[in-house]
């Protein structure tokens, strides 16, 4: 074997274990049969690994060489656009990727068994052999009707073909309008699935009919059933004497709650008082719970949705407006059962002592991000309207001041990237796009609900009562190890301990980057490099904040994981967490944690895709139209490039014409083959909008020479 290629001792040591006549055997013994000299047996060992390795063979614990062995698998089956696809296996960390011609007449969303037949690179690669069940039963797109039959387009482009409509299941739909189509077949080999028109959702092009298709194909529920409706009008009674009895009484104190102009569910409120050389700061959560009660048709409804979502058009509350814009929002001037947070904090930012408990407040002032600002600011006009107020939001601000400065001091990390706020007309049609601004208002707020969900947190823990969490846990070595290799290009590094790193090395690295022209690019790159934050019933700690106790607390109104806590916290303040209950709540709190974080997941990817759509709707308005930019991204295809508004789009490789460009993978840029020029992150650009894709959801520009520019 030793005139060889590696390539050709591995098919004969394959072909030669793969035969129907062999029997296991140590290397020692393969080695003899084949005639591997001494000097040889490193590169045996090197094809035996790789064949291990690809899944072609197989190693028993006696160390003895075999045939490999077939594995099955069974996960849910993910295609993509391209035609390749990737199964992911409950408990497993990585999925299977699944090439076009192995993916068989699988479907998105199929459970599917998967014969696994090797690795490309080093994820496992597989072959669908069996469809278990259809996970996908409606699609929904773009209708076209010919003379006989009609097709729907789907908007997730992932589903890899048309659906077939025939012309008795079309029922009223015409060409041009939004529907849900019901699957009735799912197609095999090149026949197209079959379906009928269930729903017509509105014309494509309206704006309002984009938004609702994107909360269908979320499964974002659309109205409140009516039993959970009744239900929030039968309980949204003022508060009365019944309900404030047994309660601490906090109507004198001097409370306000800040949110932004448009907020209307106002679930958080803040006192600040001085005694001696410390601060006392409460933070008074609506007391949600006294309207939802355990096992109600509420609760339910609660739960089934988990969380509130935020989309660029709308709100879809957790709870009916009944009590989220009603009785439990903070609505100043009026009496308002509260669960309280009331820290005292020293001069240097500690915590030193806390009291948790149920509270009937009166808000005094509803202010906004702007005007606390103005008044930080000494703008005289604000100060004037609320001059009883000034000197709390004052020491409001130093107080917050003195929270971040601890927190920053033990690692915590701040992610400040600018988010979109997107303005919309009356008829839901963008007509500005601009960056959110934080001021030292909007950080204030952050902070003291940061304090409050952290001193909860850690009462309980120590408590050992069963709570929910919400954990952080600590970056993959490999990933971090990734990205200090790509930010040594920009002079940058990370410091380790072995496979740890600390969040405060994050900080500082986002500190060294600050204002530069690569900040966004690193920024995102490194949030992409980290693990998603999750709700659980252990407490593990959260990498972000650098806390080693971390809850959600402060939204019950919005967030369910919150709503379950509060209950846990009033039932253990009356006394009434006994043995039972705390086996009740040991056995429904992991799955509450679960759906929780997976509710969660949906609302943001829905609230992304529809702020996605509204900055392809705007730029619809400006095609044609010149633009300064900053290249955010670089890839083999192209450039990404990031307006002032935060618009990104792609200039396509192919339209950079006065060069051959190759991608440098290593440097994260594009040079020219003839005249050397380089495109590279943090550059900044003009371009031309050049065209837009709503089912996509893409924008394509186009860079411009300084001949170019008007």
């Amino acid at each position: 074997m030793a005139d060889k290629t590696f390539e050709e001792r591995k098919k004969i040591i394959y072909d030669f274990i793969n035969d129907p006549r062999y029997v296991p055997m140590k290397q020692k013994e393969l080695a003899i049969i084949l005639q591997v000299e001494k000097k040889d047996r490193e590169e045996l060992n090197r094809v035996l690994d790789e064949l291990l390795s690809e899944g072609k063979i197989s190693l028993s614990k006696r160390g003895r060489y075999g045939k490999a062995e077939i594995k099955k698998v069974v996960g849910v089956y993910t295609s993509h656009a391209r035609g390749f696809g990737f199964v992911s296996v409950e408990g497993e960390e990585q999925d299977i990727f699944i090439g076009e011609n192995d993916a068989g007449d699988a479907f998105l969303g199929d459970t599917v068994e998967v014969v696994l037949k090797g690795y490309a690179g080093k994820r496992p690669e597989g072959v669908i052999t069996k469809i278990l069940s259809h996970g996908l039963t409606e699609v929904i797109g773009t209708f076209d009707r010919s003379k006989n039959f009609g097709f729907v387009v789907p908007d997730n482009q992932r589903i890899n073909h048309d659906i077939f409509i025939p012309l008795e299941k079309i029922g009223p739909a015409v060409s041009g309008q939004k529907v849900v189509a019901e699957i009735t077949d799912y197609g095999k080999g090149r026949k197209n699935p079959e379906g009928k028109i269930m729903q017509i959702l509105g014309e494509a092009d309206d704006p309002a009919t984009e938004v609702l298709a994107i909360m269908l194909a979320y499964g974002i529920p659309t109205e409140f059933p009516e039993r959970v409706l009744n239900q929030a009008e039968r309980v949204a009674k003022p508060v009365s004497e019944a309900d404030r009895a047994g309660r601490l009484d906090l109507r004198d104190e001097v409370c306000v709650t800040i949110d932004g102009e448009d907020a209307k569910d106002l679930d958080d409120a803040v006192s600040l008082r001085r005694d001696g050389d410390n601060y006392v700061l409460g933070v008074h959560i609506a007391d949600v719970t006294n309207y939802v009660q355990e096992n109600s048709a509420l609760d339910h409804e609660a739960l089934d949705r988990g969380t509130s979502v935020y989309l660029a058009d709308r709100v879809v509350p957790m709870l009916p407006r009944t009590l989220s814009n009603g009785i439990c929002s903070l609505n100043a001037g009026e009496d308002r059962l509260a669960l309280s947070c009331i820290m005292t904090i020293d001069g240097k930012g500690r915590i030193i002592g806390h009291t948790i408990a149920e509270t009937v407040i009166c808000v005094n002032r509803r202010l906004n991000y702007t005007g606390v600002q103005k008044v930080l600011d000494d703008d005289p006009e604000e100060t004037a309207l609320y001059p009883e107020l000034v000197s709390m939001l004052k020491e409001m601000a130093e107080v917050s001041a003195l929270l971040r400065k601890r927190r920053r001091k033990r690692g915590s990390i701040d992610f400040d990237f600018p988010e979109t706020k997107v303005i919309l007309d009356e008829k839901g049609y963008p007509i500005d796009i601009r960056p959110y601004e934080r001021n030292t208002a909007t950080r204030l707020i952050e902070d003291f609900m940061l304090a409050a969900n952290e001193t909860v947190a850690e009462d309980y823990y120590w408590q050992a009562q069963p709570f929910v969490y919400r954990i952080h846990e600590k970056p993959d070595s490999e990933k971090m190890s990734r990205l200090g290799t790509f930010i040594r290009n920009f002079g940058y590094s990370l410091h380790t301990a072995g496979d740890e790193i600390h969040p405060g090395e994050v900080q500082k690295l986002l500190d060294k980057i600050a204002g530069t022209p690569e900040e966004a690019m690193i920024s995102r790159l490194t949030l992409r490099s980290m693990k998603q934050a999750k709700y659980a019933t252990d407490c593990t700690g959260h990498f972000g904040l650098a806390a080693t106790h971390y809850c959600h607390f402060t939204s019950p109104i919005r967030r369910y994981p919150d709503l379950q806590i509060h209950r846990i916290i009033k039932e253990n303040l009356r006394g009434r967490l006994n043995g039972d209950r705390v086996v009740h709540y040991e056995a429904i709190l992991p799955e509450v944690a679960k759906r929780s974080s997976e509710l969660e997941r949906r609302a943001e990817e829905a609230e992304r895709e529809t702020v996605k759509l509204k900055k392809v709707e705007y730029m619809e308005q400006h095609i044609g139209e010149q633009f300064d930019g900053v290249i955010s991204g670089v890839t083999a295809y192209g450039l990404y490039v990031e307006l002032n508004n935060t618009v990104e789009g792609l200039v396509h490789v192919n339209s950079l014409k006065d060069d051959f460009y190759e991608y440098d993978e290593a440097g994260s840029e594009l040079q020219g083959a003839r005249t050397g020029k380089i495109w590279h992150i943090g550059e900044r650009v003009r371009i031309r909008v050049k065209g837009t894709d709503r089912l996509c959801r893409t924008i394509d520009y186009e860079l411009l020479s300084e001949k170019d520019m008007e």
